[in-house]
């Protein structure tokens, strides 16, 4: 808050006036809700368009990406690289497998678990599916410059760095 102190001589009187302005607990807070609505329109315009061109969600896209770019992934490896549980994840292959879009292979190196590729299927599907992501995207970011992009990439990487260092808001399962 700002304060204004206005001096009247003549009647031997101050004023005092409050003006507002925004605390830094009120610019963290403005930044968690602009940062949360954003991602909630973006991951939604983006899955929308994902859904109706390739018939898959914007978190099945995000996790054949991964796998393209990381073969023979075990469950727990995505469920840590995305923040999500286990389960879900486990779920998410057992359907993307129903499709023919990846196929678990034996782990040589623990039988309790699996390795995750992607088919020929899986892999045509991210290309495709990568073309469309990326023109929403664009189109959605039409509003910002390189510069404004590149400051938030900036930003949001340490702050994302910060939280996976310290495995913050990692699910239980």
């Amino acid at each position: 808050m700002i304060v204004a102190v206005e001096v009247d001589a003549t009647a031997a009187r101050y004023r005092l006036y409050a003006v507002a302005s925004t605390s830094a607990n009120d610019a963290r807070a403005a930044f968690f809700d602009d940062l949360v609505r954003c991602e909630t329109r973006l991951y939604n315009a983006v899955g929308d368009r994902l859904s109706s061109e390739h018939g898959i969600s914007t978190a099945q896209y995000e996790l054949l990406k991964h796998l393209a770019r990381h073969p023979r992934a075990r469950v727990a490896d995505l469920a840590a690289a995305f923040a999500a549980g286990v389960g879900a994840v486990s779920k998410m292959v057992d359907r993307l497998e129903g499709r023919d879009l990846v196929r678990r292979v034996p782990n040589p190196d623990d039988r309790r678990s699996s390795l995750i590729d992607l088919t020929a299927g899986g892999t045509a599907l991210v290309a495709d599916a990568g073309r469309s992501f990326d023109a929403r995207l664009r189109d959605l970011l039409a509003v910002l410059d390189a510069d404004e992009v590149d400051a938030v990439v900036g930003v949001l990487g340490t702050l994302r760095r910060s939280l996976e260092d310290g495995r913050v808001g990692i699910p239980v399962g």
